[in-house]
């Protein structure tokens, strides 16, 4: 058991037999994000890498845009809150009132409406082989120690051509990306020749934060919703779907998997 899991004692139950035994569980927890010291959302989470989750979900619902716009971050894991300094953005406060529920594990806000999106189209030359795109897939399935503990939670990996970059879980795969991101803003790390592997669904949520930041390739071994799609192709990200094994399906600007 770690500070990520928690023991409980459960009673499996089969045709053949029934026993009582101990289990392991992810644990759950309350982030209250401050924004300039306006409460901008709670969100439930694993309580880890909770600075990048804080500034990963400000990055990619477009309230701050830079570096330059984050100017200091306080988290206090006790009281589960997170404090972030930045630039004003002229839009941000209308945001604040912009609440919309998803079909997100772990996290059920976002700010995004899908008709007023003003993300530019992504015009990266980055492209991977299918190969080394399916090799980066099965390699960033078992990098979760959390999952193996606890079955629990979504992973998802930054990768460039060759090599997972960066790692992150989380029980929502949401939170999982923000981590992702904010770990990037935080050390200005470029992702426009990136992709982003994930092993949840890609929802019209995903595919939004991830082309709000400019990752050209999302690939996931499940598959993504009609909006995520019709979403993908305005704005010209790549999304891969099924990844799996020898194959999968691209269902959007196809000519950056080789």
């Amino acid at each position: 058991m770690t500070e990520l899991t928690q023991g409980v004692t459960v009673w499996r139950r089969s045709i053949e037999e029934a026993k009582e035994m101990e289990d392991l569980l992810a644990k759950e927890s309350p982030l209250t994000i401050y924004f300039n010291d306006k409460e901008i959302v709670t969100l439930l989470c694993t309580p880890e890498h909770m600075d990048e989750l804080a500034v990963g979900f400000l990055a990619a619902e477009g309230i701050i845009n830079t570096k330059e716009d984050l100017k200091d971050v306080h988290l206090d894991e006790d009281k589960g809150a997170a404090w972030i300094e930045g630039k004003e953005q002229p839009f941000a406060e209308k945001m604040f009132l912009k609440r919309y529920i998803t079909t997100g594990c772990g996290k059920g806000t976002t700010f995004y409406n899908v008709l007023d999106v003003q993300t530019k189209p992504i015009e990266s030359n980055f492209s991977i082989s299918i190969d080394q795109m399916l090799k980066l897939m099965k390699s960033s399935q078992t990098m979760s120690e959390l999952f193996k503990e606890t079955g629990g939670v979504h992973g998802n990996a930054l990768c460039n051509t060759d090599s997972v970059l960066l790692f992150r879980d989380d029980i929502g795969r949401h939170n999982a990306t923000d981590k992702i991101v904010g770990k990037c803003f935080m050390e200005d790390i470029g992702l426009d020749d990136k992709m982003l592997l994930t092993s949840g669904r890609i929802s019209s949520e995903i595919l939004l934060k991830v082309a709000k930041v400019g990752i050209p390739v999302i690939a996931s071994r499940s598959a993504p919703t009609a909006l995520a799609v019709n979403l993908a192709e305005k704005l010209g990200v790549t999304i891969v779907g099924f990844a799996r094994a020898s194959r999968c399906n691209v269902y959007t600007s196809p000519q950056r998997i080789k």
